[in-house]
């Protein structure tokens, strides 16, 4: 059987594969698994714009009140908002409602602890494991009476706690500035407008109104195209982009031109620096950053922890090091001075905070690291064969075969979805039409072995 948590918690179509059965049996595990040594625990609901997120929602809640938990409901809301909240109103846990930057029929489940950080596979399992007797008819006794749990409404609204923090990590005005916003039609929608209004930027909004079906739908992150169109058409300064759950962050310069989470990360990663604010001049990306950041390390003088993909082994990583800045071509960026988790609005802050610091266009400042061409395709394979591909010796002969033509101006990147039944095939080198050619050839071979 496989593993239910995947990179990022639970995931699947919503109420074909996550299901309010599925729902309500982690809502039940969770707030056994989570609140051990609490008398009545009290879990913090999040979610994103989806049409199935009230459908979750009311699952999951009826899950923990039925083992005694009190729940929150914060309502639509970032994920790097519930992982600030849950220490704000000092709950025993957090669960957030979201597929990320997935279409809007897929739905997810993800639980942080009462830290504000996401779990590590030992609790998932632990919380997997009562599902599965749950599911089979085996769980434990649920409470009745009066030790039912209740639904709790905060003194301070959530979204208006979770927006003045976000201020907060900013001392400075963006007066003068002219941004774009591209909410992805999630939960930044009403939030990140407002935080850069009051911070004093010209802002233009595109995206922020979500229907349930349109989260992620050509916008946010994953399709900058929009956002990149509108600046060019407004002559804005800067664009900013953010995925459904906003924990995701790609920018955009003056020129329309994407910038992206490695890019970033070395600007504010130069502004830690000079600042001597980054603590043994280290940085932590995943296998997936470009050639050209561990370049631009290197001149700057800073040292690059290398992890596995996910925002989470990141942030572990970080957190055995002490290192204060980490995360992912994909956006996910975490400045542990201010968050556990990446968040979208603050790497948006920080980026600021270094553009205006240097004084020059984003797109001088972005070009300082070299983008070396990256050509990424997706094979589709069974999912039960995901992590088969370096068990096959055709595979793996290929996978040699390509290393060697790339002679040592590149490299070869395989590695399974921690979400979905694909393979990702990525290539990196200085001649496009060579990497192309190779990363083609190797994804439709996986997928005839492997589907």
């Amino acid at each position: 059987m496989s593993r239910m948590f995947g990179t990022d918690g639970v995931r699947g179509v919503a109420n074909t594969e996550l299901t309010p059965k599925l729902a309500m049996a982690l809502g039940k595990a969770g707030v056994q698994v989570l609140s051990k040594n609490a008398e009545k625990p009290l879990i913090l609901i999040a979610k994103d714009t989806r049409i199935s997120g009230d459908m979750l929602e009311d699952a999951l809640t009826s899950g923990i009140l039925s083992m005694g938990g009190n729940v929150i409901k914060a309502g639509v809301l970032p994920t790097p908002g519930a992982a600030y909240l849950v220490k704000e109103y000092n709950a025993d846990a957090g669960v957030v409602i979201s597929a990320s930057h997935n279409p809007f029929e897929y739905n997810g489940i993800k639980f942080f602890n009462s830290e504000g950080f996401k779990l590590d596979d030992a609790l998932e399992d632990e919380i997997e494991s009562i599902v599965h007797k749950d599911l089979a008819g085996k769980s434990g006794e649920a409470m009745s009476g009066e030790n039912i749990g209740r639904i709790i409404t905060p003194s301070e609204s959530p979204v208006e706690l979770y927006k003045k923090f976000v201020k907060s990590t900013f001392n400075d005005s963006l007066s003068g500035i002219k941004i774009v916003l591209d909410c992805a039609n999630g939960a930044a929608y009403n939030i990140a407008p407002d935080v850069f209004r009051e911070l004093g930027a010209d802002v233009n909004i595109i995206c922020d109104k979500p229907d349930g079906i349109n989260i992620n739908s050509d916008c946010g992150s994953t399709h900058p195209e929009k956002l990149m169109q509108t600046v060019k058409d407004t002559g804005a300064d800067i664009g900013l982009a953010f995925d459904g759950d906003a924990d995701r962050l790609i920018a955009v310069d003056e020129t329309g031109s994407q910038v992206d989470g490695d890019q970033v990360i070395s600007v504010c990663a130069k502004l830690l620096k000079d600042e001597n604010r980054l603590k043994n001049d280290t940085v932590t990306v995943t296998v997936m950053s470009n050639l050209g950041f561990h370049k631009r390390a290197e001149e700057l003088g800073i040292n690059v922890n290398v992890t596995a993909v996910g925002d989470r082994y990141v942030l572990e990583s970080m957190l055995k090091t002490g290192c204060v800045i980490g995360g992912e071509q994909s956006g996910h960026i975490i400045f542990r001075e201010h968050s556990t988790t990446g968040d979208g609005m603050i790497a948006a802050l920080q980026l600021l905070k270094a553009y205006k610091r240097y004084g020059i266009k984003l797109s001088a400042l972005a070009a300082e690291m070299k983008v070396y061409p990256q050509v990424l395709i997706n094979a589709k394979v069974k999912n039960e064969n995901k992590e088969k591909y370096m068990d096959d010796n055709e595979i793996r002969s290929a996978i040699e075969a390509a290393e060697a033509k790339m002679a040592g101006d590149g490299r070869v990147l395989i590695r399974p979805s921690g979400t979905e039944p694909l393979v990702r095939v990525m290539l990196e080198g200085s001649d496009i039409k060579k990497i192309e050619v190779l990363a083609g050839e190797l994804a439709e071979l996986i997928e005839n072995r492997l589907s």
